[in-house]
């Protein structure tokens, strides 16, 4: 075998290639844009390259077949809560089904990351923002939501038989649109409408300025400083919104006030994955031009949870049911949706898998985030509990 590290254009089409072969056979696959792969690796694009460093491999058999690829990554601002060792990571792995091309790669990642310091390392993960690449599907092996990973399932037996384990557990919920939640949510959200201070609203793109206010201040206020979550400035939310601009449906994107100040929002998207899965992997001017024909043609019947929260002085009041039926009035009784499903939530985080159970959800899919520890002698932690 022949290990060959990505340092120019035609090793990272190499990179990109690797994935294609060894998943556009399976049931399910849906070929991720080159964009966003090519994205985590430019140091332009991405930010984490501000507090890390990276390496990529293709692995070829002895005829110069691609058989399997890897990236390893250090990442300074990078720990999970109760850590005791650096830790760095790896992701992007595809191998054939053998045991010694996976070992192969595993080795090499481990030993580039010993010579910079980490003393364990997680994977598969990516090189930045958790919401994308996260995990390896071990249950559910079906379409996979966008920029989701996707991977056979002997997958799982080649990094659990190489030595790692469990870390956390990453599970996906979802429900069909038209069913009633629990009754609760109705007693909770009429308590909270007989209130005028309460409101509510979809986001509406021609006064995008002023959502997106709304989205980071109630960002910055439920989730920085959870699970490594940083701040989010204006600027970047904006550039984050635009982005989505194109596939966005207002309808399906609500926030909540109280004396008209944002107290709660849930970000959600058409499934985006029913649109790429036709474009082969390209995103040019002319599937741009055949993603939007898709969507005024054909739509999606499932649309995709991204973020819910609501700030913590308003948290346990009823506000997310109050946010949950202010949006579902709309969604339910006025938009072609049949199918909802949220982005993963991690078994370390139970508030959060309870509120999903309540509105009775199920899992529709399961991925894992492991971890080896250098020294094998040294005691494994499962992820603590939030």
């Amino acid at each position: 075998m022949e290990l060959v590290i990505v340092n120019d254009k035609h090793t990272a089409k190499q990179f990109l290639d690797v994935h294609v072969l060894l998943n556009k056979d399976i049931p399910g696959w849906v070929r991720p844009l080159d964009k966003d792969i090519n994205a985590v690796f430019d140091t332009k694009k991405n930010k984490a390259f501000r507090h890390g460093e990276l390496i990529r491999w293709v692995l070829k058999d002895d005829n110069g077949k691609l058989i399997g690829r890897i990236a390893a990554f250090v990442n300074k601002k990078y720990k999970s809560k109760g850590d005791t060792q650096p830790t760095g990571g790896i992701g992007f792995f595809d191998a054939i089904n053998d045991q010694k091309a996976a070992n192969f790669l595993f080795d090499h990642a481990r030993d580039w990351l010993k010579e910079r310091g980490m003393e364990a390392m997680d994977g598969p993960i990516n090189f930045g923002e958790r919401n994308n690449w996260w995990g390896l599907l071990v249950e559910g092996f079906h379409e996979p939501l966008y920029a989701m990973n996707f991977n056979p399932p002997y997958y799982k037996q080649l990094m659990e038989n190489y030595g790692f384990l469990p870390f956390f557990h990453q599970h996906c919920y979802g429900r069909d649109v038209k069913e009633r939640v629990q009754e609760k949510f109705y007693n909770r959200h009429a308590a909270m409408a007989a209130d005028p201070a309460f409101s509510s609203s979809h986001l509406k793109k021609n006064r995008m300025e002023k959502y997106v206010k709304d989205f980071v201040h109630v960002y910055n206020k439920a989730w920085a400083g959870h699970g490594g979550n940083k701040e989010m400035g204006f600027q970047q939310a904006m550039k984050l919104f635009k982005q989505m601009k194109p596939v966005m449906d207002e309808k399906i994107i609500w926030f909540i006030y109280h004396n008209n100040e944002p107290i709660g929002a849930w970000l959600n998207l058409p499934s985006l994955n029913e649109y790429f899965k036709h474009l082969n992997g390209k995103f040019g001017p002319l599937q741009i031009l055949k993603l939007l024909w898709l969507k005024m043609t054909r739509g999606t019947k499932t649309f995709t949870g991204i973020l819910f929260g609501i700030v913590p002085e308003f948290q346990g009041t009823g506000a997310d049911a109050y946010l949950v039926l202010e949006g579902g009035a709309i969604i339910q009784n006025k938009l072609k949706y049949e199918k909802y499903e949220m982005q993963w939530i991690g078994d370390f985080n139970p508030k959060m898998i309870n509120m999903a159970e309540g509105l009775g959800t199920t899992i529709t899919r399961r991925l894992t985030t492991y971890r080896y520890l250098f020294d094998r002698t040294k005691e494994f932690k499962r992820h603590p509990l939030l």
